[in-house]
């Protein structure tokens, strides 16, 4: 008797992100109460990033699961070796697109032909998204030799703004909140026969690389607890020093006032 394995569509936006949080956190103790009271994050350090991807993962997760029925979309796709994924690979009547997700809030994005900058600093979003279109389109390829060419996608979530210099046809750009509505206006490409026998090959197992890890248990209730902690911590923080600043002006004040009602009675004197 063969055991058939779960399908790929099962897979949870930002779940090879939140396993590897997660598994960053075993090496973090439990806050101590008064850790806790004054607020001090819950996050390890070299949690913060595996956390805001996270995020911004769950976020694009959100804004695809909006999409009418005749699309697919799959998340978390491995592929490669050390752990690689593809954040997003949505299957549509307009195509096939490989969806990067970058979590940049309050950054400010520069792009032109070859370059993408953020707040600056060069990264290699636009090589690495359209490697991963590349290397799913000769997967797919090889199932079903006739379809079109997969498109890299990069989803930027919550940026201060995006400048694009110069577009490239190789990857487009754009912000997550238009990427639903970037899709939908796509032109058609795909019959829904195709689309049908597309997201049977996607969905198999067999089509990506082995997991590298067993999945964890209660993956997305340890996330929620996580990310409530983490909240409710940055709202401590927050709180704390909103209150230290009104008692520092508070306490300014009333050292003031003093020599502000003499000053007052030595120009109303003058009068």
């Amino acid at each position: 008797m063969t055991t058939q394995l779960p399908g790929m569509r099962h897979r949870i936006a930002a779940q090879s992100v939140i396993e590897e949080l997660l598994h960053q956190q075993l090496s973090m103790p439990p806050r101590t109460r008064f850790a806790r009271f004054w607020g001090v994050s819950p996050l390890a350090a070299d949690s913060v990033a595996w956390y805001r991807g996270a995020q911004g993962e769950i976020e694009v997760g959100r804004i695809l699961s909006r999409l009418p029925p005749e699309w697919r979309v799959f998340h978390a796709l491995p592929i490669g070796e050390a752990g690689a994924d593809i954040d997003h690979l949505v299957v549509g009547p307009g195509g096939i697109f490989t969806i990067n997700t970058k979590h940049h809030r309050g950054k400010k994005i520069w792009i032109a032909e070859r370059s993408f900058l953020v707040n600056g600093h060069r990264q290699p979003y636009l090589r690495n998204s359209k490697f991963e279109a590349t290397r799913v389109t000769k997967i797919l390829h090889e199932r079903m030799p006739q379809l079109p060419p997969v498109q890299a996608v990069i989803a930027l979530v919550s940026p201060a703004s995006i400048t694009i210099k110069k577009r490239t046809d190789e990857v487009h750009v754009l912000d997550a909140n238009y990427l639903r509505r970037w899709l939908l206006k796509r032109p058609v490409d795909l019959a829904e026969a195709d689309l049908v026998a597309l997201a049977v090959i996607v969905d198999a197992s067999t089509t990506w690389s082995p997991t590298t890890s067993a999945p964890t248990p209660n993956l997305m209730a340890q996330y929620t607890k996580l990310d409530g902690e983490f909240r409710s911590a940055l709202v401590r923080r927050i709180s704390w020093k909103l209150l230290s600043i009104a008692t520092v002006t508070a306490i300014g004040v009333f050292v003031a006032l003093p020599q502000l009602i003499a000053l007052a009675e030595n120009v109303t004197g003058n009068f």
